[in-house]
């Protein structure tokens, strides 16, 4: 185990835990559900404003464009907000890169859109976890890092997306683009448990949606002229359910179509969930998928249109992202942080990131827990807990040979 040098010491002499808390709460007030444009929009410049501060240029990228589709099976094109980005020393040989998010799940007329001190150290508010504490702590940590003499020797850049909660299907290219050349990336998603455990090895997640096409016929007079899509939505269901084992959860959720009951329905629209736990087990589900949709086209005479994909591939802890692991443990040990790991079957972009070849941990954000739910709450000594984490880290990649 490395100890704190008087270097390292200094560095982190000066954060700011009630600065990282009041921009957390700034933020926290500022819906940024994924589908709100409007509060995304004051999100990004809220937070431009604030990582103005570092060296570097930002950018609001404009998003990708993303589709869906709709009950009628139609595909039409889904808005997103814009996507900050920090470059600072792009010309460094050694360059790493920093993610998160700015949305949220929780919408515009959502009724958890308030604060509320639990105790002394606990704050209950949307996206205080998830994630704008860990945004609070990514710009604490690098006016640190900022501070350490050689830092003008490296680079980073810094990405803060507007639809990770969603799948980051508008920001999956510029999050691969960034992966690009670094030496590693730490993402900042909260903890797996209150105690500060990393999420570990991930699975993976695609989401689809199958859109049936048959034909209409009376359910009375000429049933047999019908092709009902509907039953070939609920087969395709359960021989999905069937082709389930232990490294591939298959989650059939939705069915949406039908008719009167005097009809033969001639549309339906199956959408499902996968969650891949290996790269393989992903790349033969797209083989025997295919292979299926074939069948059931054929057998129940119908038309049969796929829309989606995996779009987080699972993400496999190999020799090089064991030693950053391994980086964050002893770096923690060093500041009386104990810190361990588990596997889980969340997904985030570190998956996208890992998929590019890149080691990452991406569950350096602040501890807390009840994501997702109107309990969601950030303990608040744990921003100062990771800034310190985040900002040793970095220097000790900028300054070691530790991976």
């Amino acid at each position: 185990m490395k100890q704190l040098t008087k270097n390292e010491r200094d560095l982190i002499a000066e954060l700011d835990q009630q600065a990282m808390l009041t921009r957390t709460c700034k933020w926290a007030e500022i819906n940024s559900g994924t589908a709100n444009m409007a509060g995304l929009a004051s999100m990004a410049e809220a937070l431009a404003d604030a990582f103005s501060t570092l060296p570097g240029e930002i950018v609001l990228e404009e998003p990708a464009r993303v589709t869906a589709v709709d009950e009628a099976g139609k595909e039409y094109e889904k808005p997103h907000g814009r996507h900050m980005v920090l470059r600072v020393r792009p010309e460094a040989d050694r360059r790493f890169l920093l993610t998160g998010h700015m949305d949220t799940v929780f919408p515009a007329d959502h009724p958890f859109q308030q604060l509320t001190w639990l105790d002394d150290d606990t704050l209950n508010g949307p996206g205080t976890a998830d994630m704008k504490g860990g945004l609070s702590l990514i710009l604490e940590s690098l006016q640190a890092f900022e501070r350490a003499p050689d830092a003008r020797n490296f680079g980073y850049d810094v990405m803060v997306n507007s639809d990770e909660e969603t799948g980051s299907l508008s920001s999956a290219a510029l999050i691969g683009n960034l992966a690009e050349g670094k030496l590693a990336a730490l993402t900042y998603e909260p903890s797996t448990l209150p105690d500060g455990t990393l999420a570990h090895a991930r699975g993976g997640s695609g989401n689809y949606s199958i859109t049936f096409t048959g034909r209409s016929a009376h359910a009375g007079r000429n049933p047999q002229d019908g092709r009902n899509a509907l039953v070939a939505a609920a087969d395709c269901a359960v021989r999905l359910k069937k082709m389930q084992h232990r490294d591939l959860p298959i989650n059939p959720a939705k069915i949406e179509g039908g008719a009167a009951n005097n009809v033969v329905p001639d549309h339906a629209i199956l959408r499902f969930n996968i969650r891949p736990k290996t790269t393989a087990a992903a790349e033969d589900f797209m083989s025997d998928f295919n292979d299926l949709l074939q069948v059931l086209a054929k057998l129940h005479e119908v038309e049969v249109h796929c829309h989606g994909g995996i779009t987080r591939p699972p993400k496999p802890v190999d020799a090089k992202a064991q030693k950053l692991f391994d980086l964050v443990r002893d770096t923690g040990a060093a500041l009386g942080q104990t810190i361990g790991w588990q596997p889980t079957g969340g997904v985030c972009d570190g998956n996208n990131i890992a998929a590019c070849g890149i080691p990452v941990v991406d569950t350096m954000g602040v501890r807390g827990g009840a994501i997702h739910s109107a309990e969601e709450f950030m303990i608040v000594p744990s921003l100062t807990e990771r800034a310190a984490l985040s900002t040793l880290v970095l220097y000790r990649l900028a300054t070691g040979n530790v991976l």
